[in-house]
C-alpha cells in the first residue's frame, strides 16, 4: 500500500482499467455454464443435481486457486501472474468444445473455473497502486467485473442460439486470449515488485506470508464473504435454471431477468467501496444483511394455498411470489450483495497491508467455495425436498447466522476495547477504523477520539 505522497493517480488508474477489463472478462468465462450448461443438461439428461455439480464445479477451482494465486501474486507480480493465468484458461475453455461426455465436462470445468481465482490476483496487484484513503472505492471498481457474470447471462443466450454452444466457448476463448495480450503489453509491475526487482530483495517467507490465517477475524471475514460472494455467484449460475423450471420461461427470457439480477450485484460494487470509505465498512455490512433477510424471507415462501372456515363457508386463498416481485427481490439482493462484497474487501488492505495476497485469497477462496457448494444444496434440495423457494430458504439461514455472529463479534470487540461503553450505547456507534491506529497504548485518547468519530473501526491489535 502506497502513503498519499507516493500515490499517483495516472498510473494507478491504468492499472485498476485495464485489471477491471481481464477480471470482467474472466468472470463472463466463469460463469459461462450458467448458459451452456441448460443446453448441455438437455442433451445429456442430467438430473437438478447432477446440472448443480457441473455449474458448481468451475467454482470449486477459482475458489480453491485464490489462496495460491494470492500468495504468488504477492511473490511475482500481479501483471505476471494475470496473464499467465488468463492464456492457461483460454486453453481450457477452448478443449470444452471438444467433449461429449458429462465426466470430462466435469474434467474440462475445473480449467474453466481458474478464470474464477483471476479476482484475488487484480485485488493484490490493484491495493498496491492506492493509498488507504482510495482503496476502498480502486477494489470497488475492480469488483465491479462480477458485471461479467450479466454480460454472459444477457449475451451467451443469443450466441448459442446463432451459433451453438461449442461455438460459443471457442469465442469465449479468443476473447479471452486477446485481452491477456493487451494486458500485458498495456500495463507494468506494480510499484512494490518494481522496487524488489531494481533492490534484488527475495519475495517474503511463505511462513510468513500465511501467518495471519490463524487469526479468527479472517475465517469471519469469510464466512460473510462467503454470503456476499459465494452466494452471488451461486444465484448468477442458478437462477437460469430456477426462472426455466419455476416460471416456465425460455431460455432468452432465463438469461435476460438473470441479467437483471447480476448487473447492479456487479456494477454497484464500486458505489459499495465508495460507502465504505465514506460511511465505514461495518455500517455498510449491517445495512447488507438487513436488506438480504427481509428479501430473502420473501423469497423463501413457498407458492401456498389455504383454506379458511369462514362464517358462511370455505375461504380460499394463496400466496405466490409474482414474477415480477421476485425480479424485484432478486435486483434488491443483488445490489446488497454488491455493497457488502466491496465492504468486506475494504477492511483486507487495511488490517493487513502486507498480506492482501494471503487473507484475501483465504476470504475470496471460502466466499468461493460457497458459489461451489450452493449450487449443488440448490440441486439437492429440489430432487429431495421439491419445493422450489428451497434455495432462499437455505440463504435466509447463512445470512442470519453470519449477522449475529458479526453483531456479537462487534459487541464483545468494543466492550474490550472502551469498557466505559458497557453501561450505555456500546452498539450504537460500532466504529470502524480507529483514528488512533497503530497507538493502542493511549488508553485516554482513544475513548475521546471514540466518542467523536462514531464512524471510525477497531485497530488490527484489538480484532476479534
Amino acid at each position: 500500500m502506497l502513503s498519499e505522497q507516493e500515490y499517483n493517480p495516472p498510473k494507478a488508474h491504468k492499472a485498476l482499467f485495464f485489471s477491471t477489463l481481464a477480471f470482467t472478462t474472466c468472470f463472463a468465462v466463469w460463469t459461462i455454464f450458467s448458459i451452456i450448461g441448460v443446453k448441455i443438461k438437455q442433451e445429456l439428461g442430467l438430473s437438478d443435481t447432477q446440472f448443480g455439480l457441473l455449474v458448481a464445479t468451475p467454482i470449486l477451482t477459482g475458489s480453491i486457486s485464490r489462496i495460491f494465486l494470492g500468495i504468488w501474486t504477492e511473490r511475482m507480480g500481479g501483471r505476471l501472474v494475470f496473464t499467465v493465468l488468463m492464456l492457461t484458461t483460454a486453453v481450457a475453455v477452448y478443449l470444452l468444445s471438444t467433449v461429449r461426455t458429462y465426466e470430462l465436462f466435469l474434467l474440462a470445468a475445473l480449467g474453466v473455473g481458474l478464470a474464477g481465482g483471476s479476482f484475488i490476483v487484480g485485488v493484490a496487484y490493484i491495493s498496491e497502486w492506492y493509498d488507504k484513503g482510495h482503496q476502498g472505492t480502486a477494489l470497488g471498481v475492480f469488483g465491479a467485473g462480477n458485471v461479467g457474470a450479466a454480460v454472459t447471462n444477457f449475451a451467451a443466450p443469443f450466441l448459442v442460439v446463432a451459433f451453438g454452444w461449442e461455438s460459443t466457448a471457442q469465442i469465449y476463448a479468443g476473447v479471452l486470449v486477446a485481452i491477456a495480450v493487451l494486458f500485458w503489453l498495456l500495463t507494468e509491475n506494480d510499484p512494490r515488485r518494481a522496487r524488489e526487482q531494481q533492490s534484488g530483495s527475495g519475495a517474503v517467507p511463505l511462513k510468513q506470508q500465511l501467518a495471519p490465517l490463524k487469526n479468527l477475524q479472517v475465517w469471519r471475514f469469510s464466512l460473510y464473504y462467503f454470503f456476499v460472494f459465494g452466494a452471488f455467484v451461486a444465484l448468477a449460475s442458478w437462477l437460469p435454471r430456477y426462472y426455466v423450471g419455476a416460471y416456465d420461461m425460455t431460455l432468452e427470457q432465463a438469461g435476460m431477468l438473470a441479467a437483471l439480477y447480476t448487473a447492479p450485484a456487479s456494477v454497484f460494487r464500486a458505489f459499495g467501496g465508495w460507502l465504505s470509505d465514506r460511511f465505514g465498512a461495518r455500517r455498510v455490512m449491517y445495512w447488507t444483511y438487513g436488506v438480504s433477510l427481509i428479501c430473502l424471507f420473501i423469497l423463501s415462501y413457498p407458492e401456498t394455498s389455504y383454506v379458511v372456515r369462514g362464517i358462511e363457508g370455505p375461504i380460499e386463498f394463496a400466496i405466490v411470489v409474482p414474477v415480477y416481485l421476485f425480479v424485484m427481490l432478486t435486483v434488491t439482493l443483488g445490489f446488497m450483495m454488491s455493497l457488502g462484497k466491496a465492504a468486506v474487501y475494504k477492511h483486507i488492505p487495511v488490517y493487513y497491508p502486507d498480506h492482501v495476497g494471503s487473507v484475501g485469497g483465504l476470504v475470496g477462496m471460502i466466499g468461493g467455495l460457497g458459489g461451489f457448494v450452493l449450487p449443488i444444496t440448490f440441486g439437492a434440495m429440489n430432487d429431495l425436498i421439491g419445493v422450489w423457494t428451497s434455495c432462499f430458504m437455505l440463504l435466509f439461514a447463512i445470512v442470519l447466522v453470519s449477522f449475529l455472529w458479526m453483531h456479537g463479534a462487534i459487541v464483545r470487540m468494543e466492550n474490550r476495547r472502551h469498557p466505559e461503553l458497557r453501561e450505555g450505547d456500546q452498539a450504537r456507534y460500532l466504529p470502524e477504523i480507529q483514528p488512533d491506529y497503530g497507538r493502542e497504548t493511549d488508553t485516554n485518547a482513544p475513548s475521546k477520539r471514540h466518542r467523536s468519530h462514531p464512524e471510525a473501526t477497531d485497530s488490527p491489535a484489538h480484532a476479534n
